[in-house]
Parts: structure tokens; C-alpha cells; sequence
């Protein structure tokens, strides 16, 4: 499999994300296949992050061969004409090496909708009527929206989609548009009922099987700014914080050794994943990518 990494796009309250370049040029000269970021407009009550956009733009800049991914761009809260020509821009600056995760969005980030002016009832339904007509405005075809023509310029290769989720909803949605199902840190028994169910809904719908790109999380504890047990725990649970996950999801959640690390990545290729993106979930994110490289090479 290949290995990815989420850039440091985001930081605690108080500070100021600014090493993004530096960590894709990182992450290409350690051998990874792609870097990533997540996409929020107001992430949960304020946490700093840098938008997702320019920091692939800045990442695809400061670099020559490393694939660069939304993981994933929340489409319904920007209208669809938008997303296309900056995904097609992307693709134009970086060399086509975009990968276009899109996701629905949540409920954590109630802000978000309310700062957009729009439903969050309604971003399913935005998310597929935006997925209907995406490839084609990248690829700078005549589209018709609400009555007018658009033709963007430049039409670009269209990039792989993948479609984030595990949902019934979400995974109807992957195959009907996407390319892969970009997965999340699931048990191995729930990872194995969403290949099966993508595989039956694939079926139906006269497609092959759907590629996987899973994702895991890494604190590695031969980085002293990893904090202990009890630190992890308060950085992957803080509702205010960065993740906010439900402190009964959270045990095991992010890998501490190279034992649970090959757990995690185990799991991904039993189901057949094609690469695994990897979070820093605390710790120096320089070195845990250091760290990553070097379990991977062993």
C-alpha cells in the first residue's frame, strides 16, 4: 500500500498553522505517496485552520512528485462552480496530481452552516447534485445550472474522486460518482461490512470494485512531545478541541507503536485497500512522519 500523511493544517487554540510547505517538503523527501488536508470553514468552536485550498496550492507549489488530497473538501457548503475551477487549478499548478475527496460534512461544525448560510439538512442532497455535474464543469464541458450554460476554461483532466463516509447514504453516493471510497479508522469487523456492502451496491450497479484509501491515526511514543495516556486521551476527546471524538471511540483510536501501526495498516489491506492517509494526532508531526518512514521501510 501507499502511504500518506495529513499536513499540520490545523493547530490548539492560540496558535497559527504555518508549516505547511515545509511539511510537504518533508513528507516528498521521506518517500510518502501523497499528502492531504482536512476542510472546515469554522472547525468545531474555533480551532485554527488553515483553508484547505490554499494549502494545497502551497504544498503542490513547494513540491515536484507527491500527490496532493482533500481528505475531504465539504462541497455542499460552496457552490459547485467554485469547487470545479479550483479543483481544476489545482490541478493546472501542481502537474495533475490531485486526489478530490469529497465529503457531505458533519454535525460537529454547526458553525460552518450557519456562517454559509446553508441547511445542513440539505448537504446530502447538495453533495449528489454537486458530484452530477463536477467532472464534466472540470473538465470544462457545457454544464446546466439553474437555467445557464457554464463552460469553465481551462478543461483539465478530471482528477480521481473519492467520496468519504460510511453511511448507507455515503457509500450509495461513492459508487455512484467516485473512483474510491476514502474510509474512516473503523473496527476491523465494520471495515469488512463496508467492503462487503460497497461491493454488493457496485455490483448492482454493473461497476467492478471500488479502490479504498483508509486512513489511521499516529502518536508514536519515540517522539518526546507525545504526551501519556491520559494526554492523548484529553487531545483526541476535548469537544473544543481539534477532534472531539466521544471518549468511548477514542481507546486505540491512534497508533503508539510500530505494533499498533502495522494493526491498523493490516486491517486496510485485508480489505484491500490501494493506500492508507495517515493523522498525527499528537506528538512533533515532523518527527512522527520520520518515525512513520522509518516503520514503513521496516
Amino acid at each position: 500500500m501507499d502511504l500518506g500523511l495529513f499536513l499540520p493544517t490545523m493547530g490548539p487554540r492560540g496558535t497559527t498553522p504555518n508549516r505547511v510547505v515545509a511539511a510537504a517538503r518533508h513528507a516528498e523527501a521521506l518517500g510518502f505517496e501523497s499528502v492531504w488536508v482536512v476542510d472546515q470553514l469554522v472547525a468545531g468552536t474555533g480551532v485554527p485552520l488553515v483553508d484547505s485550498t490554499v494549502a494545497l496550492a502551497a504544498a503542490a507549489g513547494a513540491t515536484t512528485r507527491i500527490r496532493i488530497g482533500y481528505g475531504v473538501l465539504i462541497v455542499p457548503l460552496r457552490p459547485v462552480v467554485w469547487v470545479a475551477k479550483q479543483a481544476a487549478a489545482l490541478q493546472v499548478v501542481s502537474g495533475h496530481r490531485l486526489l478530490l475527496g469529497i465529503g457531505a460534512g458533519g454535525d460537529r461544525h454547526d458553525a460552518s452552516w450557519a456562517a454559509a448560510a446553508v441547511d445542513k439538512r440539505e448537504r446530502g442532497r447538495r453533495t449528489d447534485a454537486a458530484l452530477a455535474v463536477l467532472p464534466d464543469l472540470i473538465a470544462g464541458k457545457p454544464v446546466e445550472l439553474d437555467g445557464t450554460t457554464v463552460e469553465l476554461a481551462p478543461g483539465v483532466p478530471v482528477p480521481p474522486i473519492l467520496v468519504g463516509g460510511a453511511s448507507e447514504a455515503a457509500l450509495a453516493r461513492t459508487v455512484a460518482h467516485a473512483q474510491q471510497w476514502l474510509g474512516l479508522p473503523l473496527p476491523r469487523q465494520e471495515l469488512r461490512r463496508v467492503r462487503d456492502r460497497l461491493d454488493a451496491l457496485a455490483a448492482r450497479a454493473g461497476r467492478p470494485p471500488l479502490g479504498i484509501t483508509g486512513s489511521a491515526m499516529v502518536a508514536l511514543r519515540d517522539d518526546p512531545a507525545v504526551p501519556d495516556g491520559d494526554g492523548l486521551a484529553r487531545t483526541l476527546t476535548d469537544p473544543d478541541g481539534l477532534f472531539g471524538m466521544p471518549p468511548d471511540a477514542a481507546d486505540g483510536m491512534a497508533a503508539t507503536d510500530q505494533a499498533a501501526l502495522a494493526d491498523w495498516l493490516a486491517r486496510w489491506e485485508e480489505v484491500g485497500a490501494e493506500r492508507v492517509v495517515l493523522t498525527v494526532a499528537a506528538g512533533d508531526w515532523f518527527r512522527q512522519a520520520e518515525l512513520v518512514a522509518e516503520a514503513a521501510r521496516a
